[in-house]
């Protein structure tokens, strides 16, 4: 709720007891005076001469009115019955509106109403219908009883209905926010996931590099050095890009995500590196699969090559991209390796489960372990059209 809605809130509920107050006077007075009322039949019926209802009547009835339009929001029945009473004995037609206002207003429902209007019309303008005829019964009856319940029902109605919209727009609203909450812890995710493959790949690369250059003992310096401080620059701009993510509240003009036509350049540094990698790319249809699956297909075989680094460097790998109609498989599969120099390169265990993760929330499936003959591999599968599976053109 916005501050000036609140301030208009607080200023009603300071505002409604002193009307509550005033329209129970002026009832309790119309009552007790015989005011704008049918000055001659409550008081005949009564026995009394046409005119002002004596005080030691009056007096006690328009109190007690008073007493009931004070409450009446919260016992609109009792008030309507009340008054009834009131008027078979003095001019209480105006308590009478109030009351068949009320009642309709809270309720506005068409039964309770419809009876409320019903027993109302007996009870105040037959009476005046027998002493007064049709020509004078009828318009006070349509005034006095019929009129105040269907105004109350249009304006209960029209208040219940702006409740319900104002309801289903704060709660869409709030969905809305939900949503936009989600989409973010989302996108956090898969940039935490981004910036896991980036480092770990670039620091790997890097890590290797300078054990290389230790162990050559200073031969081909220069050559190192820049393909250290050029991987550690490609590492840096990525990360750049990824946190400039993480702090901008507005939109950010999208960056093209890595994917299929820059797997080359991925297997051309682990090459560079010492380790013999083949690429193999097999598309059986020409067309470019979705840009998640290509930034997927790149992460994994990121991922994979950085483990190859890590765990068998040295070890002749295979990186093979099949897709079909249906999908799209990379299969990443690495022989034995020479020792690690030194000490071996840290790892937190979490690689395969993000690229698990990662390859789930596009329907994939992903598969790793060793094979019969000491190697390992990893299979990664991808749909790309689902809804080709109904097709039966194949």
């Amino acid at each position: 709720m916005t501050s000036p809605r609140l301030h208009q809130v607080v200023r009603w509920s300071r505002r409604r007891p002193v009307i509550d107050a005033v329209v129970a006077s002026a009832a309790a007075l119309c009552v007790a005076t015989g005011q704008f009322g049918v000055d001659f039949f409550g008081p005949t019926l009564a026995g009394f001469e046409p005119g002002l209802p004596p005080a030691w009547l009056g007096v006690p009835l328009g109190v007690a009115v008073g007493v009931l339009s004070w409450r009446r929001r919260r016992t609109p029945a009792i008030m309507l019955a009340g008054t009834l009473v009131a008027n078979v004995l003095v001019p209480a037609q105006v308590a009478v509106m109030l009351a068949l206002y009320t009642l309709a207003d809270r309720t506005t429902a068409w039964p309770k109403v419809a009876v409320s209007i019903l027993v109302s019309v007996v009870l105040v303008g037959v009476p005046i219908w027998w002493y007064a005829g049709a020509d004078g019964a009828i318009p006070v009856t349509v005034a006095v009883c019929v009129a105040p319940a269907l105004l109350g029902l249009y304006v209960g109605t029209r208040r219940n209905l702006v409740e319900r919209i104002r309801e289903r727009a704060e709660r869409l609203e709030r969905e809305q926010h939900e949503r936009v909450a989600q989409a973010r812890s989302d996108e956090r995710a898969q940039i935490a996931r981004d910036m896991h493959d980036v480092v770990t790949h670039r620091v790997s690369l890097m890590v290797l590099h300078a054990t290389a250059l230790e162990a050559s003992g200073g031969e081909n310096a220069v050559r190192m050095g820049r393909q250290i401080g050029a991987i550690g620059r490609a590492a840096l701009a990525e990360l750049r890009s990824l946190v400039a993510v993480l702090r901008a509240d507005d939109d950010m003009p999208l960056a093209p995500q890595a994917g299929l036509a820059d797997l080359a350049a991925l297997v051309d540094e682990s090459r560079r590196l010492g380790v013999p990698v083949t690429l193999e790319m097999e598309n059986a249809t020409g067309a470019r699969p979705p840009l998640l699956v290509e930034h997927a297909v790149y992460r994994v075989v990121q991922e994979a090559l950085t483990n190859v680094h890590r765990h068998a460097p040295g070890a002749r790998t295979r990186v093979r991209v099949q897709q079909t109609r249906r999908s799209l498989r990379v299969t990443i599969s690495n022989g034995r390796g020479r020792p690690t120099p030194g000490a071996a390169l840290p790892a937190g265990g979490h690689g395969l489960l993000g690229l698990g993760e990662r390859v789930r929330l596009i329907g994939g499936t992903l598969t790793a372990g060793p094979t019969a003959d000491g190697a390992f591999e990893l299979v990664a599968e991808m749909p790309i059209a689902p809804e080709a599976d109904d097709d039966r053109t194949d």
